[in-house]
């Protein structure tokens, strides 16, 4: 279980740069040409990286490829959906609980067992 909480710790740290890297642009650099918001993504995204492989390298001795996949995906909703609404502003959607949903359901599927 400790290998479990330890990774998803992990991977919800490197959502977070992940998901600034992917989208911020879009609000912060929104009036600067694409390549600006390409370097300073990829500088974001770096830090992403160095937390992401030791996670999943550390998942991967516990978990199966398969559940470490459905983990990752739950980690990057619950990391979204807070970062749409409160950084992007973007209107809270009962399509997020439906993909809440979904992901539940594909955790079952992937634990079960």
């Amino acid at each position: 279980m400790r290998v479990i909480l330890t990774t998803a710790g992990l991977l919800t740290c490197s959502n977070v740069f992940m998901t600034f890297a992917w989208y911020a642009h879009l609000r912060d650099l929104r009036n600067k040409a694409w390549y600006v918001a390409a370097i300073v993504s990829w500088s974001i995204a770096l830090f992403e990286y160095l937390i992401q492989v030791p996670a999943n390298r550390t998942g991967y001795s516990t978990l199966s490829l398969s559940q470490l996949k459905i983990l990752q995906e739950v980690i990057t909703l619950g990391v979204f959906v807070p970062f749409a609404v409160l950084y992007m502003k973007q209107p809270m959607k009962l399509d997020f609980l439906w993909a809440g949903f979904c992901l539940l359901g594909a955790v079952y599927f992937m634990f079960r067992g």
